[in-house]
């Protein structure tokens, strides 16, 4: 839009030139060769300021455009960044959902061991019930030897006394041990609800985080894409100014010049002052209009004056002298 608009600046401006007549007055400024001479190096002066123009406006789209790659590519990296989470997101639900799943395992079995020992306890029970009838009973029969012998017999499981309390000792120890097994296992089950708790936790905060920093990234997002429409704003508006600006300096241009142009073919102006000088013409302008100004107020002051009384001619009055036209 702008190389268009300063095309047809450099066109009007260039046919302007051509069509321009030199001042007719006594003689020409100068010889049409020179004036070639000097419209060519005007239209060079304005192409040479148009492409330095054309040259600032391509460093400031080459600067929009590292902008605009520098964006994208943060945008890249935050989609990347966003997709990474998203795979961490998943693998964590996925940690989540097999811990919990061995946890409701290990709930189960301790649930199961927790029945075993139940039903240990009860056999632990039951035999404490029968180990005391069996000492109250050895105290009762406590001198009769021939008593337990038979109720070795009867009972066909023990061939000698020793046997027995060998049996007992065993279910003592048995017991024992069950115990301190059921105190490892509800230590063990204290331990791993601990750690389950503790890793639902620490899961909850890197959720939290995670969340905030996408939040965080999502807000950086949004300001980017603000930031790089006020930059498309700013650069439309610098383009429409430039075109302004260049469009308003040509028709100043092209008004000096009439204006010029129109006085000269009025007064002799200095021949020194070259066509494509803005500056030069109004200040030649101005020292026409100083001159008409002088000329006007002495012609005012000539009137005001009283008129000298004319002597009678005792000879025939000479003709006035022509004044050529200037």
């Amino acid at each position: 839009m702008a190389e268009d608009l300063e095309e047809r600046v450099r066109a009007a401006f260039r046919d302007k030139l051509l069509l321009v007549e030199a001042p007719e007055r006594e003689g020409s400024f100068l010889p049409a060769a020179c004036c070639l001479l000097e419209k060519r190096r005007e239209l060079a002066e304005v192409e040479q300021a148009l492409l330095a123009q054309k040259e600032e406006f391509q460093m400031k789209m080459e600067t929009l455009q590292q902008s605009r790659q520098q964006l994208k590519h943060k945008e890249e990296q935050l989609k990347e960044a966003i997709l990474k989470f998203d795979k961490f997101l998943k693998e964590n639900d996925a940690k989540r959902r097999r811990a919990l799943k061995k946890a409701g395992e290990e709930q189960q079995q301790v649930a199961q061991r927790g029945a075993e020992a139940e039903q240990l306890r009860q056999e632990v029970a039951r035999l404490l019930v029968v180990k005391e009838q069996l000492q109250q009973r050895l105290e009762a029969h406590k001198v009769f030897p021939q008593y337990l012998q038979k109720v070795l017999e009867k009972t066909e499981q023990f061939q000698e006394i020793p046997e027995l309390i060998g049996r007992f000792q065993t279910l003592l120890a048995t017991q024992a041990a069950l115990v301190q097994r059921e105190l490892a296992g509800r230590e063990a089950l204290e331990e791993e609800q601990a750690r389950l708790q503790q890793f639902v936790e620490q899961s909850s905060n890197r959720i939290l985080e995670q969340n905030n920093r996408v939040a965080e990234l999502q807000a950086q997002l949004e300001q980017a894409h603000a930031r790089v429409l006020e930059g498309d704003s700013s650069w439309t508006g610098i383009q429409n100014t430039a075109a302004r600006n260049t469009l308003e300096l040509g028709q100043i241009k092209l008004a000096a010049l009439n204006l010029y142009q129109m006085v000269a073919k009025h007064r002799p102006l200095p021949a020194n002052v070259p066509l494509e000088e803005t500056e030069a013409q109004l200040d030649a302008v101005q020292l026409c209009m100083q001159d008409l100004a002088e000329i006007l107020a002495d012609f005012r002051r000539r009137e005001t004056l009283p008129a000298p009384a004319r002597p009678e001619p005792t000879t025939a009055p000479r003709p006035a002298p022509r004044l050529e036209p200037g």
